[in-house]
């Protein structure tokens, strides 16, 4: 007979994404949060760095009245933290801490890590002082809550997200060894950086030393804390099979469960809801494009789109432009496309003639100058989307039947161009294209779908794996969902089906083009946080397992 999984009486998340919207990870935290909350009733606490101080967060709404008495203690121990509400669905309750004057006793702290863990902190650069503050700080506070409200009589989980908070983990694990610590690392921080210096991370996984690896290329202390922290927690995981593959070879520890990302599907509308939102985001997105362009391109243009963090080759832009640039010679093409890149880069201004024809209203006479981005950069010059678009010469012409348009703006509804919200145009597309290099799991491409927008990605993000499992086969348009085979090596390749597909999909009849977006739509519905959240329930029987073990031995 299988024992009962245990499960935590409270659980403490901290994340440097908590309650700070900076990437994916605060996409994962926030939409499992409401799955938390509703099964466990405030006693998930979430711990988030506080940069707001003073100023309103447009993520936290402060609640005083919220553990007072254990406020104003942690306040006598010289803690600078305050406690209320992360504003997504659920409302769980989060503390965030001020770690600023954590700095001073910094050497200090790295000095007991090297002690205790052998952390090599000595090569420290960029956010690794920052994290480390703030991740013990989140320790600091979880300790002086668990004394003030907590014992050993409780079943208590610390989980600890990416090596930024990998210091405060390490620390609960010496200081509270009656609570159980889980560790997810969403991406190796080795893994990442092989990648994004250009070298092949897949055929050669196998061969890489970790180690050495960091050392090449000056990620020691990054390298160090998330691999001790891997090797000490109760319970290490990862977000997908493709990452898991990683942590065995960089950081020499399997991990104990894979926990997929999943999805929370209350913001994406429903019924006619849903088709009007859709209409307004093709409305809008055919404005922008015809007054940048001066062209009447019509509801029947089909609009692609790429879209994530900026990195160029990680994410595939350098492939999509690619394969953008192929589709302008392919005689199969049954229709425009307007593709946009919806990648935040080092943005400088909405462009006030482009506001000026759309303010205006009137048929616009002739492309604007540089047709091919909405807003202008700090760095016009050497920015990497452009400098590719130059090179294969890319201007959006009038006789081309392909325009691309890089929207190089974070899309929070108030960019002074779109002024709509990511998830208000994402349902406007008719496919969206992400073919990633490095993606450990793959939150765009699920977002697509959930929006029922028919999606391409590869196999090399945990997405695409997971989709071709469902399917029991290599995902194609018919789908919902295809996945391209992608390698070190085969560029190339890439590009032309991703240029094919478009090519296929635009000769789709209606009818086709409507199943497909119910098969997108019903593979969404397998990743919801209802469906993956048993993964989390594994991973804390895990954790509160060992805890248990270990305070028996005490």
């Amino acid at each position: 007979m299988i024992d009962k999984l245990l499960s935590p009486d409270y659980i403490f998340e901290s994340s440097w994404e908590v309650c700070n919207k900076v990437g994916g990870i605060y996409t994962v935290l926030s939409s499992r949060a409401k799955t938390l909350q509703d099964r466990m009733q405030d006693r998930i606490i979430f711990v988030g760095p506080d940069f707001w101080k003073e100023k309103e967060s447009p993520y936290f709404k402060e609640d005083k009245s919220l553990f007072a008495d254990w406020q104003w203690e942690a306040k006598e121990q010289g803690l600078k933290v305050r406690a209320g509400r992360w504003t997504v669905p659920g409302e769980p309750i989060a503390i965030l801490v001020d770690f600023e004057p954590l700095f001073e006793r910094k050497n200090e702290i790295y000095g007991w890590l090297w002690e205790h863990y052998q952390v090599d902190s000595l090569h420290a650069y960029g956010d690794y002082d920052e994290a480390s503050m703030f991740s013990y700080g989140a320790a600091l506070v979880v300790e002086s809550f668990y004394h003030h409200y907590l014992s050993a009589k409780q079943k208590v989980v610390y989980h600890a997200n990416e090596w930024m908070c990998g210091l405060g983990a390490l620390y609960i694990n010496n200081r509270l060894p009656a609570v159980a610590t889980v560790f997810t690392t969403h991406a190796t921080s080795i893994g990442r950086s092989i990648a994004g210096n250009q070298k092949p991370l897949y055929d050669y996984l196998f061969a890489y030393n970790g180690d050495q690896m960091a050392q090449e290329l000056n990620m020691q202390s990054k390298h160090s804390i998330e691999k001790q922290t891997a090797l000490h927690v109760d319970c290490f995981t990862t977000v997908s099979d493709i990452t898991a593959r990683e942590c065995v070879e960089l950081l020499d520890k399997p991990v104990d469960v894979v926990l997929p990302n999943g999805f929370d599907d209350s913001f994406v509308p429903k019924g006619a809801a849903f088709t009007r939102k859709r209409k307004a985001a093709r409305k809008r997105l055919l404005e922008v494009a015809n007054a940048l362009l001066g062209e009447t391109l019509d509801d029947d243009t089909l609009i692609v789109s790429t879209s994530g963090r900026y990195e160029f080759r990680n994410k595939g832009i350098d492939v999509f432009v690619e394969a953008m640039n192929r589709l302008l010679r392919d005689k199969e093409l049954k229709k425009k496309v307007v593709a946009f890149i919806e990648v935040p880069g080092w943005v400088g201004e909405p462009r006030k003639d482009l506001q000026e024809r759309l303010s205006s209203g009137g048929k616009a006479e002739g492309a604007l100058e540089v047709p091919m981005i909405t807003h202008w950069l700090h760095n016009m010059s050497h920015d990497q989307v452009l400098g590719m678009m130059k090179y294969y010469d890319m201007h959006n012409r009038p006789e081309d039947h392909v325009k691309v348009i890089f929207l190089p703006c974070y899309l929070d509804g108030n960019d002074g161009i779109v002024n709509m919200t990511y998830y208000d145009l994402v349902l406007g597309n008719d496919l969206c294209i992400y073919p990633s290099y490095y993606e450990p799991w793959g939150y765009t491409p699920l977002e697509a779908v959930a929006f029922r927008v028919p999606c391409v990605t590869t196999d090399l993000a945990g997405f695409g794996l997971w989709a071709n499992s469902v399917f029991g086969h290599v995902g194609e348009l018919a789908d919902g969902v295809k996945v391209i085979h992608r390698t070190d090596y085969n560029y190339s390749e890439v590009a032309d089906a991703i240029k094919d597909a478009v090519a296929d999909f635009s000769a789709m009849t209606a009818q086709q083009v409507e199943a497909v977006r119910k098969k997108a739509g019903a593979l969404s519905k397998k990743a919801l946080w209802s469906e993956f959240i048993k993964y989390y329930d594994q991973a804390y029987d895990i954790a509160l397992r060992k805890a248990e073990a270990r305070m028996k031995k005490d």
